[in-house]
């Protein structure tokens, strides 16, 4: 076969060949880095680009949202308490050449950073403020984060903290904690409600001590709840003053 196309015909078919394997396509969410002769030119894309053979050399960079486990971190708090804290890191590239040109391995280089400010972050707090706070915490580990990363060209998009692993000496001293005030929360309460009883109580005393006969209708009340018991035994109070009067006569007749 080649001898009938010739030496031209071969070298027609080997320069034909080398500028189809030039043509690239990349998708929309991809950029090409391109190095023509070692310089960093514009990136290209997306859709079909082309690639100069054995002049430029391309790189694909993805641009879509990058989502990062930060593996458990030892962490001691600021009131000396060790725990080990977990994250979710989202961030994306904004600038594919500088993504390249700036830092070696910007996905690895990305992690290692989350690492230490995670780390760095929540030695910072106190334990209190490490569980109530962590929006605060959250964002603050973004922003510190945002800043180091945009000379690479990274956009940090999102920080979430995902878990906080106590020691179980940790969790009892919590759970004791949590009780104790569940339980100084109930006695409270029952404080307050003893207080509005008596209050209560003593507004009824005064509307009774205006009007004798509301005591002998609430009297009369309290026999009638007695009996709608079907009780064999009705107990009927009598006043001090009467059974008084009662002794102090009988001692005169002795």
């Amino acid at each position: 076969m080649w001898d009938l196309i010739g030496p031209a015909g071969t070298v027609g078919v080997i320069l034909i060949i080398a500028l189809v394997s030039g043509i690239k396509i990349l998708k929309e969410y991809e950029r090409a880095v391109i190095f023509r002769l070692g310089r960093m030119v514009a990136p290209r894309g997306p859709g079909i680009i082309y690639v100069i053979p054995l002049i430029e050399k391309m790189l694909r960079i993805d641009l879509r949202t990058v989502t990062m486990d930060v593996p458990p971190q030892d962490v001691i708090t600021r009131d000396n308490v060790s725990v080990k804290v977990s994250a979710v890191l989202y961030f994306r590239v904004i600038d594919a050449n500088r993504a390249i040109r700036e830092v070696e391995r910007y996905l690895f280089a990305t992690s290692q950073l989350a690492q230490v400010t995670l780390r760095s972050i929540c030695g910072q707090a106190e334990l209190d403020e490490l569980l109530a706070e962590r929006e605060k915490i959250n964002t603050r580990i973004q922003t510190i984060l945002d800043v180091q990363t945009d000379p690479w060209g990274i956009k940090v998009v999102s920080v979430e903290i995902k878990h906080i692993d106590l020691p179980q000496e940790m969790q009892r001293a919590m759970a004791k904690q949590a009780e104790a005030e569940r339980e100084r929360r109930a006695k409270v309460i029952h404080a307050e409600g003893e207080l509005q009883a008596s209050h209560q109580l003593a507004a009824a005393a005064e509307i009774i001590a205006k009007q004798p006969s509301a005591m002998h209708l609430r009297f009369l009340q309290s026999l009638v709840q007695v009996a709608s018991e079907n009780n064999h035994t009705v107990v009927v109070p009598l006043p001090v003053d009467f059974i008084v009067g009662f002794l102090e006569q009988k001692k005169d007749q002795d």
